[in-house]
């Protein structure tokens, strides 16, 4: 059976993160997106150090839907160089991962 997935990334913004969000859960690539707004950065970038505030979104999808949500974010992001990072999931409560495969069994 195919296991869900989770996908991090950061947004500039809590609207930004609900549209693409919301955008992606009606596309079927995620069951769901979590905004958790309030983050600071600090981070590298073209050579300098960066500070900045911004919002982190967990979706929540199933693995074999990692290129095309990858894909879809990336093409919707307003960043240069989005963070995208996949985060196996090596276990989860059997009707948690069952909705989330459901949700996104038919994408596109």
């Amino acid at each position: 059976m195919e296991r869900p997935l989770l996908v991090y990334t950061t947004m500039p913004d809590t609207q930004t993160a609900l549209a693409i969000g919301e955008a992606l859960v009606r596309e079927h690539l995620a069951a769901c997106v979590n905004v958790l707004p309030g983050m600071e950065s600090v981070y590298a970038w073209k050579g300098e150090i960066e500070r900045g505030q911004e919002v982190v979104a967990i979706l929540k999808t199933r693995e074999g839907q990692a290129e095309a949500l990858s894909a879809a974010l990336k093409a919707r992001h307003p960043y240069e160089t989005p963070i995208i990072l996949h985060l196996p999931v090596t276990g989860a409560d059997p009707d948690t991962a069952a909705w989330i495969l459901a949700e996104t069994a038919t994408a596109g």
